[in-house]
């Protein structure tokens, strides 16, 4: 079956959630999946909160842009084109000099991955979520968009379930630890289009890994979507150490789902770094299901130019002993929006859990402006929970004090603008670290 061109690139309908599904030679039950989720999106409104979508242009949007290039391990075999534009963002090089793996997707599909043979042979998979429902059935059955991030949680994880194609797959068996981090990288080059990548990680008992996401999208005049899918297993003394560095274009409204299930004494450590996106609305969660679990969560936020940067996390504590931080710090600029949103919920029965959320603003002028939306559902008496808001302005004195010692006005904002996002710098990779700052500067 292969509906025409004018079908697949005019709004989302059933047979193009089903073609998409037989192009992957997909099992029927997830073609079930898929259509299950198209009926649930068909029947629900859009978020009545947070930002206005009116931009998006859903009937003429393409939701599948085949790359029209076959995945390979070899880097000389991607096509040119591909190629330069991975090159010119730090891919393979990366991979060579301080990566465990890669994973690289252009528009709809990934035509670049490989792992280095050690984990291999340690039985760590990493695989194009594609290939690994053909090679792992069982194993993605069991956990794809089922206790984690159902489809069922909102309009657009329905919207993904229908039509996700590509991604990152990971297992990690008992007591592996991945000394270098595996990386994918997804590039939405396609004007007017949607991208759905799902990203399934499972650490098993004792196991420990950092991934490194990052995104990006040229721009165009036009809005495009991105509405992908983190699905996290932290399983029993297991460590995942989440890190995503999103920089998409102006024009790209970026509508990601993230959440992580933690297990007996295992920690999940959430990085983020938005920079780019006309609208952002992203809420990394962690349920914490097991006694002693942990969350980290650390998240830079840049507004600039109108930006709305909606953003902010989630902690349940369903286990007693569990702990969580929430440390948030965002930048406006130039009639930016930063809003955060903050969740934490504590059940009946976790007893001595902790709780602490951070928020930090940097207002740079007039015009840009910083809102806290912090929320908290305590049913248990025996819990401490703690929150603190600053919202600031690089005073006159500060920048007087470093203009005195030889800075320009230039240097001196840089310098305490720096200061500011030091923490989640610290954080990343030194490379990353790098190229975090770099946009850092460019954007102020």
């Amino acid at each position: 079956m292969s509906p025409d061109n004018d079908k697949i690139n005019s709004g989302i309908s059933r047979e193009l959630v089903e073609y998409v599904s037989n192009i992957k030679n997909e099992p029927k039950w997830m073609l079930g999946k898929r259509l299950e989720a198209y009926e649930m999106y068909l029947k629900t409104p859009l978020p009545a909160w947070g930002p206005s979508l009116s931009g998006l242009d859903f009937e003429n949007m393409t939701y599948f842009a085949d790359p029209n290039s076959r995945e390979t391990s070899d880097w000389n075999k991607v096509p040119e084109i591909i190629k330069k534009t991975f090159e010119d963002l730090g891919i393979p090089k990366a991979e060579r000099e301080v990566l465990g793996g890669v994973g690289a997707q252009y528009d709809s599909g990934i035509v670049y991955h490989n792992l280095k043979k050690n984990l291999e042979d340690k039985g760590v998979i990493f695989e194009n979520m594609d290939v690994a429902l053909q090679k792992y059935p069982d194993m993605v059955k069991k956990y794809f968009m089922t206790d984690c991030v159902p489809a069922s949680d909102h309009k657009f994880t329905m919207l993904h379930g229908a039509l996700w194609s590509g991604g990152t797959f990971i297992y990690v068996p008992k007591n592996v630890k991945v000394d270098l981090p595996l990386q994918a990288y997804f590039r939405m080059n396609k004007q007017s289009s949607a991208q759905f990548e799902h990203t399934l990680i499972i650490g098993d008992e004792g196991s420990e890994i950092t991934y490194i996401e990052g995104c990006s999208a040229p721009s165009y005049t036009t809005s495009s979507l991105h509405a992908g899918c983190v699905e996290l297993f932290v399983l029993k003394d297991a460590k995942i150490k989440y890190i995503s560095i999103e920089n998409w274009s102006k024009n790209t409204y970026n509508l990601n789902t993230k959440k992580a299930l933690v297990y007996e004494n295992g920690e999940i450590k959430w990085v983020n770094g938005n920079m780019g996106a006309s609208v952002t609305m992203l809420y990394p969660s962690s349920v914490l299901l097991g006694d002693g679990a942990k969350s980290d969560s650390l998240s830079i936020v840049l507004a600039s130019g109108n930006q709305i940067q909606d953003t902010g996390g989630k902690v349940t504590h369903v286990a007693s002993n569990t702990s969580s931080t929430m440390r948030s710090k965002s930048i406006s600029n130039k009639g930016g929006q930063a809003i955060f949103r903050g969740l934490v919920k504590i059940t009946p029965k976790a007893d001595n859990t902790q709780s602490a959320v951070i928020c930090d603003s940097l207002i740079m002028d007039n015009e840009s402006s910083s809102d806290t939306y912090p929320s908290v559902k305590n049913q248990n008496s025996k819990s401490r929970i703690s929150h603190e808001a600053r919202v600031g302005r690089i005073g006159d004195e500060e920048l007087f004090y470093l203009k005195n010692r030889g800075f320009s006005e230039e240097e001196a904002v840089r310098m305490i603008v720096g200061g500011f996002v030091g923490p989640i710098i610290k954080a990343l990779p030194l490379e990353y670290a790098v190229e975090l700052n770099k946009l850092v500067e460019i954007s102020i």
